[in-house]
């Protein structure tokens, strides 16, 4: 069934369709990552984003020595590389530090701010203009977000500026992937930038908190690499059929991934807020979808 959706996926004539059917299969792989992560338990957070990064790291390798690419990409584009490497890597260890010192329903609406940054930053360093169902489609999703999450915002000032931080470096880093994509970069060399940048930089800490797991937690932590890995891969591929902008609406699904998934493995029960804000999500896709493909 997987070999059969990429194949209708890049016999596709439209980028645009590709890229929301790339995001769409991206934000349930970083869903099911979630999962793996709450199922790992205990575990230190930095072996958990190790693990991460290190399976990731394999898959984009094992990709470009198979297609034969580049690890280190053009000359021209080595500086934008590093860059997605480092915002990506902010990004993720602002948005952990978040989760852990503050409510996480709070932590990941801050989070989802993201959205915005890639609007902002594509703008101002893509030269993409925007038009009214974007921004319209953007606010709308956001909002629905917020039913699902319900923030409370009982929260210190530090972790809550490092969760609205690891949103700006996401964006910054999406847009720039969108750059990358653009100037002929492939979305392997691209992974494998960000995945050994932040392995360099994170090893070091994951090595002195390290706990050896148990059986099943290993189990776990290979997922937590494998779906990220192929989560990175296929969102960092949506990038390169679309704007920046164009797509990242679509981003909300992860949200809405993330409560089926906690309603189906983790017993949780959505609320009628929780029910109405995916609708509306589902609502807000369907609605760009037509506008972007008449």
């Amino acid at each position: 069934m997987k070999i059969h959706v990429f194949i209708i996926v890049f016999q596709m004539e439209n980028g645009y369709k590709k890229s929301i059917i790339l995001m769409a299969i991206s934000s349930l792989s970083f869903a099911l990552m979630s999962l793996m992560v709450r199922l790992a338990g205990d575990l230190p957070l930095l072996e958990k984003v190790l693990f991460r990064n290190l399976i990731s790291l394999i898959i984009a390798i094992v990709i470009i020595a198979k297609n034969g690419e580049s690890f280190w990409g053009k000359p021209e584009n080595r500086k934008y590389l590093i860059l997605r490497g480092l915002g990506g890597l902010g990004g993720v260890i602002m948005y952990f530090y978040c989760i852990s010192n503050m409510n996480l329903s709070d932590g990941t609406m801050l989070n989802k701010l993201s959205p915005f940054f890639v609007i902002i930053f594509a703008a101002l360093f893509l030269k993409e203009k925007l038009n009214r169902h974007q921004i319209i489609g953007i606010i709308v999703a956001f909002l629905a977000s917020l039913l699902i999450i319900k923030p409370q915002f009982d929260i210190v000032v530090l972790p809550a500026v490092l969760g609205l931080g690891s949103a700006v470096f996401a964006g910054f880093a999406y847009a720039i992937i969108r750059h990358l994509n653009v100037r002929g970069e492939t979305p392997g060399t691209i992974v494998f930038y960000f995945s050994l940048i932040s392995l360099v930089i994170t090893l070091p800490g994951a090595i002195a908190s390290f706990v050896m797991p148990t059986p099943i937690q290993w189990f776990y932590l290979l997922g937590i690499g494998v779906f990220a890995g192929i989560g990175q891969m296929l969102m960092t591929e949506a990038y390169r059929y679309s704007r920046a902008s164009d797509i990242a609406p679509y981003k909300y699904l992860h949200v809405l991934f993330t409560a089926l998934i906690g309603i189906f493995f983790l017993g949780e029960i959505l609320d009628p807020l929780s029910l109405l804000g995916s609708a509306i999500i589902i609502g807000v896709f369907i609605y760009l979808y037509k506008k972007r493909c008449v």
